[in-house]
């Protein structure tokens, strides 16, 4: 069984024609569904060609291969739940009201049956290596991290926070939002039942301001 690689710029599909928008977002939406009922290995791109209308030229045509459709139809899930606009520049903002924003985004998108699944499809994955584990988390929670390391590390500049390492502090906000929750819900758990979103949104940020604001911006 062949070992996916990691999308290098040579296996993107070569500059030409303007792709046509409709057809690559009909394939995203196609490979998102049909990689959480079959996982990876279940998939060919004939289905997802089948599924989406299109062409299985075409598919190959917007993405390369399987692997690079696979990286993109999950980070064009996650971006859909946690928009990139909740990462970019907004100093007017408060900082408290920003980091809620993003805790609720986040909180939706790890709660959704979507994503549990796809988690539960890594945990099952019957790979002998961790290579498609490791691109489902970079397209995944780790493209979400980065973006939130970014914000971290304006804010920190504008003099809000005081954080030495943006990237760790990033990665510690989200495992706050994700407590004994996530975990509970990919084994099966109700772990839902009667949770207090907001409470717990408003205690992660707490918690992440005592630790990490600079002076009086929390």
């Amino acid at each position: 069984m062949s070992t996916p690689s990691v999308p290098q710029a040579s296996q993107r599909p070569a500059p030409g024609r303007p792709k046509d928008l409709a057809k690559r977002a009909a394939i995203l939406e196609a490979a998102e569904s049909l990689f959480l009922e079959h996982g990876f290995e279940g998939v060919s791109m004939d289905q997802i060609a089948a599924r989406a209308g299109v062409s299985k030229l075409t598919v190959y045509s917007h993405f390369g291969d399987k692997d690079a459709l696979f990286f993109e139809a999950v980070e064009h899930y996650c971006d859909k739940q946690v928009p990139s606009a909740l990462f970019t520049p907004a100093p007017q903002q408060p900082l408290r009201e920003r980091l809620a924003g993003i805790g609720r985004a986040v909180y939706a998108l790890m709660t959704s049956p979507e994503a549990v699944s796809g988690f539960r499809l890594m945990c099952a994955s019957t790979r002998a290596d961790c290579a498609l584990a490791n691109r489902f988390w970079a397209a995944g929670p780790g493209h979400l991290q980065a973006g939130f390391a970014a914000l971290l590390a304006r804010r920190t500049t504008a003099g809000e926070l005081a954080v030495d390492d943006p990237a760790r502090a990033a990665s510690q906000f989200f495992a706050l939002l994700r407590g004994d929750l996530h975990p509970r819900l990919v084994m099966g758990c109700d772990a839902l039942h009667g949770f207090d979103m907001e409470a717990h949104v408003a205690a992660t940020v707490d918690v992440f301001l005592r630790a990490y604001a600079a002076g009086d911006a929390s």
